[in-house]
């Protein structure tokens, strides 16, 4: 939807860069008249949190959610943070925003009232949106349940620490969190209908169960001769784990319900870290569009704010020139060159929507027959922000002319030979594999390692086997395949193989397994 230059002479909100708490509820009263009322938003409840610049990076190191567990990783990265930050080798970001309900926005109060203009319209509309409405949130997140669900895990390691020891429960935490990608149940089916609120209940149940249960008398009667073997007192399990349930692609899931060794808190700190690898599972998903919906939103907000006469010269310019370094894609020659800029390409997108929707040419109505002409851009971005993922996004709307304009072409390059060559230009078929090719790089699925439980024995040698699914003939890095199977080790208790298998021909290719128990 395009903007008609400056309609009306309002008194500008604000006229100098100094912000008060007043401006800041104002700006937002405007951005929220402009996106749930011109734009017909649908979005959470906001709240707005004003932190300084080393809240910013305390809310970076702990993976962006409030109210978050101690972890020294936490400490490590709010230091490498802190310091590239301190030396002006790297920006903060102007916010973060929290998929809950409330929606939770933190804005610096560093920054200048047109950039917390900006961040209430990316954030507090666009961002907002995207979490209520895509069908990835909706069917992976529970947002009225989040922020409990932190208060009791907090709570429940602190107390792990106090009861078990600080370092007993960072190895446990961090064998979960190098494991955390391989800790999701792919089909939504099986985390839609867990109430995360009711997680501190249930763990106060089995707590209380366990003091009324406990006897010190037991630990004093002899054990049955058959339940001694090898040596190994109290580690044999009661019984095996459900072979017809493997193979089993969640390895936390399986490690917390079957391995041998654990303890119940141990099984309670993996289930932690597993709902917060599910929690984070759509948003790994729709990067290029969550931000190419806020984008898009605060670009809208902000223009219409200017025609209606409530931003000054002075903050339009200082908008453009944020926006524009935001959303600018550096050439693969430049220094800053680290692939290709979620905000830039999301965004680029979303325009390149608005403008099929509204002048579509006879290019757009072959490649985008949905959208071309159909007269309601608005209408058009909702149903793509709802219903899409950034692979099928990309796969369905990137059209040629988004493709000119960030002259992409496909290479072909293999490790055997010296030189590489073009395989797509841009003609028709040319623009059809380059958008296939630009998709799956987007594809979780494809980019993280297939990794499956295929055998666990429970009655002998106890050695855990795990399958890598090997595809186009990538295996695994040799340094994280070791410390992948170290921490296996360490959660299962026994010795753990790695096989290596051609996805297509079913070939063992590489056979791995660890060299030193934890």
């Amino acid at each position: 939807m395009q903007t008609t230059g400056k309609t009306a002479t309002s008194k500008p909100l604000f006229e100098s860069a100094d912000w008060t708490f007043d401006l800041v509820n104002k700006a937002y009263d405007a951005c929220a008249e402009i996106g749930l009322g011109e734009l017909g938003l649908d979005i959470y409840p906001n709240v707005i949190e004003v932190i300084t610049s080393e809240q910013m990076l305390d809310a970076y190191a702990s993976i962006g959610l409030p109210r978050m567990y101690r972890h020294w990783s936490f400490g490590k990265q709010f230091v490498r943070d802190e310091l590239h930050y301190r030396k002006g080798s790297r920006a903060l970001a102007y916010e973060l925003v929290i998929n809950s309900d409330p929606c939770i926005n933190y804005i610096m109060e560093e920054n200048s009232m047109t950039m917390h203009t900006l961040v209430l319209a990316h954030a507090a509309m666009g961002h907002n949106h995207f979490f209520k409405n895509n069908y990835l949130f909706q069917e992976w997140t529970r947002a009225d349940a989040i922020l409990d669900y932190l208060d009791f895990a907090k709570t429940y390691v602190s107390r792990c620490e106090e009861k078990h020891g600080v370092n007993a429960v960072e190895q446990v935490l961090d064998a979960a969190h190098a494991l955390m990608n391989q800790g999701i149940s792919r089909y939504p089916g099986a985390n839609k209908h867990v109430s995360l609120a009711r997680e501190r209940e249930r763990a106060l149940a089995r707590h209380l169960y366990e003091e009324q249960s406990f006897n010190d008398l037991w630990r004093t009667v002899p054990k049955p001769q058959q339940d001694v073997a090898d040596g190994e007192e109290g580690d044999k399990p009661t019984a095996p784990p459900p072979q017809a349930h493997l193979p089993e692609d969640n390895l936390l899931y399986f490690l917390e319900k079957t391995a041998p060794k654990l303890d119940d808190w141990e099984r309670e700190l993996l289930r932690i870290v597993r709902n917060l690898a599910t929690y984070f599972y759509p948003q790994r998903q729709t990067k290029v569009m969550n931000e190419g919906c806020a984008t898009w939103t605060h670009f809208y907000i902000m223009n219409r704010l200017y025609d209606k006469g409530l931003l000054s010269e002075g903050s339009m310019l200082e908008f453009l020139h944020s926006h524009s370094s935001v959303t600018m894609q550096p050439a693969w020659s430049d220094r800053r060159f680290s692939g290709m800029n979620p905000y830039a390409l999301g965004f680029a997108i979303m325009r390149d929507i608005e403008r099929m929707a509204n002048e579509p040419t006879d290019e757009d109505k072959e490649w985008c027959p949905d959208v071309a002409g159909c007269g309601d851009a608005v209408g058009a971005l909702k149903r793509v922000w709802a219903e899409y993922r950034d692979d099928s996004f990309i796969l369905q709307y990137m059209s040629p002319k988004v493709m000119r304009d960030f002259r992409l072409f496909g290479i072909h390059d293999e490790s055997q030979h010296p030189h590489v060559f073009v395989s797509s230009i841009h003609d028709e078929r040319g623009y059809r594999r380059v958008r296939k090719a630009l998709s799956e790089q987007y594809c979780v699925s494809t980019s993280d390692p297939d990794l499956q439980i295929i055998d666990a024995d429970l009655q002998g040698s106890r050695r855990l086997v795990v399958s890598h699914n090997v595809r186009n003939g990538v295996l695994l890095e040799r340094a994280n395949c070791e410390r992948t199977l170290y921490h296996l080790a360490r959660l299962w208790g026994y010795r753990v193989k790695l096989i290596e298998v051609d996805n297509e021909t079913g070939k063992i290719l590489k056979e791995h397994e660890n060299l030193r128990m934890p």
